[in-house]
């Protein structure tokens, strides 16, 4: 009896909430697995996915959202050992479930950190409150592949942003298997979608998409690159967070800056009452 062939994983995109090919057919190998390639057109299609999901996020209430994010701690942690078996360490594995866990928490937390009632003369209320950017476009760190991953999408989506996130193109299946842990975890179609494969050409569809609000350039090594994202984020002035250095420390406390940074402050005035 001849030996049996195991079947070849094939890693999908992650966009909508499904898990499609990507529109140019191509794929590349990655620890025996094919892994897509994501086209410019990949691109445009997640970035539609996550306009028409900013609505329904931004609109669900901060207590929600701090729900569905420990939903998908927990599903990670249940999915541990599938992660290890990627190569990915057990203590990495567990500081992306415990960075989801500490988000979850500042869900229903930020309005009154970040907002409140203005000093004002006259007899008026002035109430400023944040709220989510829109669309945001995130180049994820090459490595940690997992936590680092988890650090960048976690604090832009918890606010109510949607993210449309290029992944490690040399460690993608940490990014294509927590596509799967977030498909699982009741977090709308469309908050986060996930293109793996060359950042050289996913990268500058993003920064130059109109509907984008925002680029978040953390993974981008290439100098020339990063300022080349630059440009064309301008042009419709994105946000810009630049990339992160080298050696950046991943597993440190991740701070409140990477949260507030992607949010915008609504200011309303009101008469008081005579």
């Amino acid at each position: 009896m001849s030996e049996r062939v195991a079947v070849r994983k094939t890693y999908k995109l992650f966009i909508g909430g499904k898990f499609p090919r990507s529109e140019s057919g191509r794929s590349y190998l990655v620890q025996s697995s094919n892994v897509s390639l994501a086209s410019r057109k990949d691109a445009r299609d997640a970035v539609v996915a996550a306009r028409a999901a900013v609505k329904g996020w931004a609109g669900a209430t901060a207590y929600n959202r701090g729900q569905i994010l420990y939903r998908v701690a927990e599903m990670l942690e249940g999915r541990r050992e599938q992660f290890v078996a990627l190569g990915i360490p057990g203590d990495e594995v567990d500081a992306a479930v415990d960075r989801w866990v500490w988000y979850a928490g500042w869900a229903d937390k930020l309005a009154q950190v970040y907002g409140g009632a203005n000093p004002v003369a006259g007899p008026y209320f002035n109430l400023s409150a944040p709220e989510p950017t829109g669309v945001v476009a995130v180049v994820a760190p090459e490595r940690p592949a997992l936590l680092g991953l988890v650090s960048v999408i976690a604090p832009a989506i918890v606010s109510g942003n949607t993210v449309v996130v290029a992944a490690s193109p040399s460690e993608p299946l940490a990014a294509v298997t927590l596509a799967e842990v977030l498909a699982t975890s009741d977090l709308p179609g469309g908050v986060v979608n996930i293109l793996t494969g060359a950042i050289t050409e996913t990268a500058p569809a993003l920064a130059a998409h109109m509907d984008v609000n925002a680029i978040d350039l953390t993974g981008v090594a290439d100098a020339a690159l990063a300022t080349d994202l630059e440009v064309k984020a301008a042009e419709n002035l994105k946000r810009v967070l630049r990339p992160a250095p080298a050696d950046h420390d991943w597993s440190t406390d991740p701070g409140l800056g990477r949260m507030t940074v992607l949010l915008e402050t609504k200011t309303v005035w009101h008469p008081k009452g005579v």
